[in-house]
């Protein structure tokens, strides 16, 4: 299994178009065979902060969602949706193994 990390720097005055593209998002992981678990959005702290967390079964299977959602037209139109409402202003992506019991 493999985990995937995004730390997003958003603009704090397009939270709400954020939160609209963060839900757009989980459904569509799941659509590709992933597992989403969740958007975190700021709360106390730092305001322009989030963060997203979900899983694959591996790196192949995160690779093979990755070129099948430029293809997808619910994918695109989630892309083009950050771009027209500029809520992100960069983000970073980590990849992880999880330790389960």
């Amino acid at each position: 299994m493999i985990s995937v990390y995004l730390r997003y720097v958003i603009d704090p005055y397009q939270a709400t178009e954020f939160e609209h593209y963060a839900r757009l998002w989980i459904p569509l992981v799941e659509k590709f065979g992933g597992r989403h678990h969740g958007y975190f959005l700021p709360s106390e702290g730092a305001n322009n902060i989030a963060l997203a967390l979900f899983s694959f079964p591996s790196f192949a299977a995160y690779e093979t969602y990755r070129e099948q959602s430029f293809a997808d037209p619910e994918c695109q139109a989630a892309f083009r949706y950050a771009e027209e409402t500029r809520c992100i202003v960069s983000y970073e992506r980590s990849f992880f193994r999880p330790l389960l019991p």
